[in-house]
């Protein structure tokens, strides 16, 4: 895989390559404090689920890092964080990683607050949610290469890859782990409207990999899947619910109704992490973006002056149109609650 890591970090500073601008420039934007980390995370600089939940970690670190005294308690230490985290979890609602990521920050408060290092955990906290989310890409990759018959093309959706992940991507690790294997003979990505993800990131990172990518408008997907006769819908997820409804960039359901029409089936590919087993599809909030990003193209208007706009981030793609939901632990066919609910117990005893 040659695509450059979306997350960087070393002593004191955390690098997140500047997802805006990409694939005309490559640049690190650095970070040494937690409030300019929410306002990257709620300005695209860096996206996708995984990777939100990783930036938090180390936004977690930055803010105790930035601490003039070490507090003397978990109370303490929660009082002195609490701005930080206040704005990190309200940088963006839809992606359940980010919320998962600082619980995981809170439980190592806890174990260390009365007099332990906190400093130091939180650290180690952060790397391994780095470094473990790269392996768990991985086993995702190849659970789902083994759905992905001969001679397949595919379609893609948005970026689910190493840029929206610590690395190897979830979508399009499947993708990798199938080409591979030698199963995949093509690719076809959505170009994702407004921010172009599947053209700027997907498209990019797969050229860099030499995995054949066609580039196709989204209002085209109906008639390629008659014509290229797809095997699967490659999805990511920003969050699954308890009833196997999963939510993704927008335009995943309009997807999944017409691959239901053509026959093709909807496979979706995400770590437990992205699970919430407390709601079902339809308490799953959906971010709302400022109009400005369909309004307005490279700075320049597109859309009459004071037009009404709807710019939800995400939809919610319903189990039933779902085929397969594939994470670090295996395979979940046709999900529904009980399989989920049986997948995320044994994902939790083993």
């Amino acid at each position: 895989m040659t695509s450059p890591s979306a997350i960087k970090w070393s002593t004191q500073q955390l690098q997140l390559l500047d997802q805006r601008i990409l694939p005309a420039q490559i640049e690190y934007l650095s970070y040494s404090e937690p409030f300019a980390v929410a306002e990257a995370i709620r300005n695209m600089v860096v996206r996708g689920a995984p990777a939100i939940g990783i930036t938090a970690a180390y936004g977690m670190v930055l803010a105790a890092q930035q601490l003039t005294s070490t507090p003397a308690s978990v109370a303490a230490w929660c009082q002195a964080l609490s701005a930080a985290r206040s704005a990190l979890a309200n940088s963006r609602p839809t992606a359940v990683n980010l919320f998962w990521a600082l619980e995981r920050c809170d439980r190592v408060i806890e174990e260390q607050g009365n007099g332990g290092n906190v400093l130091g955990a939180l650290t180690a906290l952060a790397e391994n949610i780095h470094a473990e989310d790269i392996k768990l890409n991985q086993r995702i990759g190849d659970f789902g290469a083994s759905l992905i018959p001969a001679n397949s093309v595919v379609y893609t959706h948005c970026n689910a890859g190493a840029l929206a992940t610590g690395g190897y991507g979830t979508a399009l690790g499947v993708i990798r782990s199938a080409y591979r294997d030698g199963n995949i003979r093509g690719v076809i990505a959505g170009e994702t409207r407004p921010w172009l993800q599947g053209a700027r990131l997907t498209s990019w990172e797969l050229m860099q990999d030499g995995i054949p990518v066609t580039l196709a408008i989204e209002g085209a997907a109906a008639h390629l899947m008659r014509e290229q006769k797809p095997s699967w819908i490659i999805v990511g997820a920003d969050r699954v619910a308890a009833n196997g409804d999963a939510a993704n960039k927008i335009g995943t359901y309009n997807l999944a109704i017409i691959a239901k029409y053509h026959g093709v089936k909807v496979m979706v590919a995400a770590p437990t992490s992205t699970f919430d087993a407390n709601i079902d599809g339809e308490q799953i909030p959906i971010e709302q973006r400022p109009g400005e990003e369909i309004s307005h193209s490279f700075g320049q208007r597109i859309a009459p002056e004071n037009i009404n706009i709807a710019n939800p981030a995400f939809d919610v793609t319903p189990a039933a149109l779902i085929d397969a939901i594939v994470t670090e632990h295996g395979i979940i066919h046709a999900p529904n609650r009980d399989k989920v609910l049986a997948h995320l117990r044994a994902a939790a005893d083993s």
